[in-house]
């Protein structure tokens, strides 16, 4: 990633009534702002590195995840990748409320490039792994949200990806998942993937990674050892005794 910057314009305030916004319209439209969510930021991550990105809520942390994974193109800058990336940055993105489960897995997994028949190889593993039981087959619209967190996870997890883009995954679902979110993240670190991970956890943080970068309004503030990183942040952010 080279001097990459992105922004957006946030509208001021939004029209209450039809007869406002065609005011508006006529006028010009709705007046805005151009607001940087990452100014001129620039790293590298070498294969099988794990990466934190850690920083306050609103430093632009998702965004850099976005980038990466390709949702957005960078105003400025370039962004280079090279093999399979997988994003796991909101659990269900992609799914249709009104298929099943299992019809849902090979929609999702599709998005991410597998054919049907690299699907069906892992479905049963999938399913396993979402355990949601008989849930399976029914409308995901039927879904609670933890059921949509499982089953996200169980096909993310199974892409077997180069590159894994993690935002806050061990903060969703309950107890037990959280713990096989863990465990199935521990054996793809193991594997050599490389791994770059948004989150609030300091301890996860530590256990999971090597390396920090510490984002304030969009910039890098620091980058290095995740310890120091770590320490820097928390110094900044502790509460006064």
């Amino acid at each position: 990633m080279q001097a990459v910057s992105l922004n957006f314009h946030v509208a001021h305030s939004r029209p209450t009534t039809i007869k406002e916004a065609v005011i508006r319209r006529l006028r010009g439209g709705i007046p805005s702002e151009l607001f940087w969510a990452l100014r001129e930021v620039s790293f590298e991550v070498e294969r099988g590195e794990r990466l934190a990105i850690i920083g306050p809520n609103g430093s632009g942390k998702t965004s850099l995840l976005s980038l990466i994974a390709g949702v957005y193109e960078p105003d400025e800058g370039r962004i280079i990748t090279r093999g399979r990336t997988v994003g796991l940055l909101g659990l269900g993105v992609g799914f249709d409320a009104d298929m099943s489960g299992r019809a849902n897995i090979f929609l999702n997994a599709s998005l991410f490039g597998l054919s049907r028949q690299q699907v069906t190889a892992r479905l049963e593993d999938i399913i396993a792994f979402a355990d949601i039981g008989d849930f399976i087959d029914a409308q995901v619209r039927t879904y609670s949200s933890g059921m949509v967190a499982r089953l996200g996870f169980a096909v993310a997890a199974h892409i077997d990806a180069e590159i894994l883009l993690l935002d806050e995954v061990l903060a969703v679902g309950d107890v037990q998942f959280q713990q096989k979110c863990a465990a199935r993240l521990q054996r793809l670190r193991d594997q050599g993937n490389t791994l770059v991970l948004v989150s609030h956890d300091a301890n996860t943080v530590r256990e999971m990674c090597h390396r920090a970068i510490w984002l304030e309004h969009g910039r890098v503030m620091e980058s290095g050892p995740v310890a120091e990183v770590v320490k820097a942040y928390e110094d900044k952010y502790a509460p006064a005794p």
